[in-house]
């Protein structure tokens, strides 16, 4: 699930990150704004999340070993559930702090306009990155809206990205509705109140995503479209009477399958074996993403 296509837009929001972070913070010291300055510790965020997924990757990608016979891909879940927690607590809890700061004591902006083009030019940039992300939920998001997808992905990294990207845009949007609001009517309440709104957003979203990757880390079965589309496939198989029960448990990238099997009547245990070797293999090559399949056959439920 996540191939070079999903890292690549993982190493491309870091670098966008990155250099966002800088333009907004040094925004935030010009102008005195803090959305600006809550704007940027959220980029400083997302860009410390992305290397945090890529460490995930990278672990959950070691083989299986004695100690971990399924091997490490649950792994990829535990990095997820620390970049929502990051994302609560460095990035949403903060700009509630900092807004509440700026409500109590507000003060003027200075050069409001560079503020307002940093947060044009992060629009356009961090609109790139949610494109990317999206292009990549489209090739496995099948009919699924977006929402669907995302409370059905076993992806948790896409999912974290596109989760991400979603809170960015929006933050920026509110961030800029802000600053201009603040510049027009010289109240810098405004400001504040959009410090306050992008802390709030930052939050949900964590909390969305942490309830998604939780579920992943307790142990769910795989995509239920590759279910349906595994149910499919082994009612055509000719060896098979009839499929008693199917059970998938996604591990990260990978998938185990047990399959309780009705098997055709055939002459000898041999033949038997024969059969569910056929099927192994052509199941194997069907579904690539399954590493462990274990299939029983047997006559009745």
């Amino acid at each position: 699930m996540a191939g070079s296509n999903t890292k690549s837009a993982i190493i491309y929001a870091l670098v966008a990150n990155s250099a966002i972070a800088g333009a907004k913070l040094l925004a935030a010291l010009v102008t005195g704004s803090s959305a600006m300055l809550a704007e940027g510790i959220h980029s400083i965020a997302d860009a410390a999340n992305q290397v945090l997924l890529l460490i995930g990757i990278k672990r959950s990608r070691r083989p299986p070993d004695d100690q971990h016979p399924l091997g490490y891909g649950k792994t990829i879940y535990v990095w997820s559930f620390i970049v929502a927690i990051v994302l609560f607590s460095l990035g949403g809890m903060y700009s509630l702090n900092e807004g509440w700061h700026k409500l109590s004591d507000p003060q003027p902006l200075a050069w409001p306009w560079l503020a307002i083009s940093i947060l044009v030019f992060a629009i356009i940039a961090e609109g790139i990155s949610l494109r990317k992300a999206i292009i990549e939920i489209n090739k496995v998001r099948g009919d699924r809206s977006l929402w669907r997808w995302f409370r059905e992905s076993r992806a948790s990294e896409l999912v974290v990205i596109f989760g991400e990207d979603v809170a960015a845009e929006m933050g920026l949007l509110l961030a800029l509705a802000a600053v201009a609001m603040t510049m027009l009517t010289g109240n810098p309440v405004y400001d504040a109140l959009g410090t306050l709104a992008i802390g709030l957003l930052l939050v949900v979203i964590a909390l969305l995503i942490g309830v998604e990757v939780k579920a992943l880390l307790i142990g769910e079965s795989t995509d239920p479209q590759d279910i349906k589309k595994m149910r499919i496939f082994i009612g055509n198989r000719p060896e098979i009477e009839d499929l008693l029960n199917l059970l998938t448990i996604q591990l990260g990238h990978d998938v185990m399958v047990s399959a309780k099997l009705k098997m055709q009547k055939v002459d000898s245990a041999t033949d038997l074996v024969a059969a569910i070797n056929r099927f192994e293999v052509d199941f194997k090559q069907a579904f690539p993403q399954v590493v462990w399949l274990f299939v029983e056959p047997d006559i009745q439920v």
